[in-house]
């Protein structure tokens, strides 16, 4: 039996449903705060809070994007990231009105939805 590797053995995981108590706020993008270790363009860490968005998990397929009822996301360029050179960005966090759709429809788990 044979499994494929990920690009560059990268193994991504779901975004850490605990990254507010496990990570630090280390800087702000477009008026949101940026959660974790960055170290562009391979690592991007986690982008908002109410509405966060793993960006070294995100694939960039836009699901969060055509789901939102209130255009929270914006897709984002991120050239040299192995993961994909297009991230979806909680630019409109504030509109969120919780209703889960971006985070269960995502494929890579890669959102987590808190209440403020």
């Amino acid at each position: 039996m044979f499994f494929a590797l990920p690009p560059q053995g990268i193994w991504n995981m779901p975004i850490d449903p605990e990254f507010q108590k496990n990570l630090k706020v280390t800087g702000e993008h477009q008026g949101h705060k940026v959660w974790g270790e960055t170290a562009p363009p391979k690592k991007l860490g986690i982008h908002g809070t109410n509405v966060a968005v793993d960006h070294d998990v995100c694939n960039g397929d836009e699901i969060c994007v055509s789901v939102c009822p209130v255009s929270v996301f914006q897709m984002v360029d991120t050239p040299g990231h192995p993961t994909s050179p297009k991230k979806s960005d909680p630019v409109n966090e504030s509109a969120c009105i919780q209703c889960l759709a971006c985070e269960t429809q995502c494929p890579t788990k890669a959102i987590k939805i808190t209440p403020p």
